[in-house]
């Protein structure tokens, strides 16, 4: 196997830290990025003690100009991207009538505008390659739409329509570009939600169990592989049958 070096937003914690670590255990080399250094270094560690060659970096998927040095001090650090999983994202929950402008634009900023400006910080390099992986990790309400989350939804709504533009844009250099979208995975994100709400998410699953962050990581680590390399544009269902 040819070894790679990927780069995941999100990686200090949940389903980034997976993906971080399936594809450390797939011999890549990982940048692992988050705006958190300490839970970030403590990640890291967690992936050298299991044989993994893993780099840390500061990043802020809300700033234009944090994202722009990040990934020119990733490729200093750690050579060429040839493999970019957008996991990063946020929340900021409420019904539409009462969502103020700031929440809105917040979410869309960190959740749809930065995962495009990784996608563009890193296309060059897989351009020179001719060869490369942009894996978007959205949502399951991206597809089926979700009350109270108007901005969250709407980014990962846009994440699948990013991908599919593009895959286009970019298959012709040899550079794959997918979406994955995540039901109800068991997370830091989905563990203040009430019993009450996790026990009707629960009766929609036909599979009868939350997802767990290693299903998002085993997909990702293929999507990323070389037998991966004639699936570009698609949206891979990972929700245990909750949306079909």
């Amino acid at each position: 196997m040819t070894k790679r070096t990927a780069l995941v937003t999100g990686a200090s914690r949940g389903i980034g830290l997976a993906c971080a670590k399936s594809l450390a255990a797939a011999g890549h080399k990982v940048v692992l990025a988050a705006r958190n250094l300490d839970k970030l270094e403590h990640a890291a560690v967690a992936i050298r003690a299991e044989g993994g060659e893993a780099l840390v970096q500061p990043i802020d998927l809300a700033s234009p100009e944090s994202i722009q040095e990040s990934i020119k001090q990733a490729i200093a650090a750690a050579g060429p991207i040839h493999i970019l999983v957008n996991n990063a994202g946020v929340t900021k929950d409420g019904l539409s009538m009462r969502m103020k402008l700031e929440d809105f634009t917040s979410v869309i900023q960190t959740n749809l505008t930065g995962a495009f400006l990784a996608a563009q910080g890193v296309m060059p390099g897989m351009m020179k390659e001719r060869w490369g992986r942009i894996i978007n990790i959205a949502s399951v309400v991206g597809e089926m739409g979700n009350a109270g989350q108007a901005n969250y939804v709407s980014s990962k709504a846009g994440l699948i329509g990013l991908t599919k533009t593009l895959a286009q844009e970019l298959a012709s250099r040899g550079i794959t570009v997918n979406a994955i979208t995540p039901g109800f995975i068991e997370t830091d994100m989905t563990a203040v939600l009430t019993d009450e709400v996790k026990e009707k998410m629960l009766n929609v699953i036909p599979l009868k169990r939350f997802g767990k962050a290693e299903d998002i990581a085993a997909s990702v680590a293929f999507l990323a592989s070389e037998g991966a390399g004639y699936i570009t544009g698609h949206v891979l269902r990972v929700n245990g049958g909750m949306y079909l």
